[in-house]
């Protein structure tokens, strides 16, 4: 791994741990980071109240390059990976579903996008 890799690896983690702090501040509950299967990568799998969001996370040098880093590829996989976390938690059946992003960007606090989009079916 470069030291560039290595560097954006451990931002990454970073703003991980930001908006994880930020969701417990506002009443959130973190049931998962770094959800991996196969399919695909879920970054917090978060609850509030009746509502289970899957939350990407992303960290550029603004909010809109943040923003603009959110594929329509990660977006499939992520809806992929619910379905496969939502199989190993038969508890969390009958909640609301959301597809959320957190945007992270030096020296603000991480900007919260709810219902960022909806999977096609």
């Amino acid at each position: 791994m470069t030291d560039a890799r290595r560097a954006a690896f451990r931002r990454g983690h970073a703003a991980e741990r930001l908006c994880v702090w930020s969701l417990r501040l506002r009443g959130y509950r973190v049931l998962a980071r770094r959800f991996r299967v196969p399919a695909g990568e879920i970054d917090l799998v978060a609850r509030r109240g009746r509502v289970i969001a899957a939350i990407e996370v992303k960290a550029r040098g603004s909010f809109d390059a943040a923003a603009e880093a959110v594929t329509q590829r990660q977006r499939r996989r992520i809806g992929r990976a619910l379905e496969h976390f939502l199989g190993t938690r038969p508890d969390l059946a009958g909640l609301d579903l959301r597809f959320d992003v957190m945007l992270v960007a030096p020296g603000r606090l991480p900007r919260h996008i709810r219902d960022a989009w909806r999977i096609e079916s």
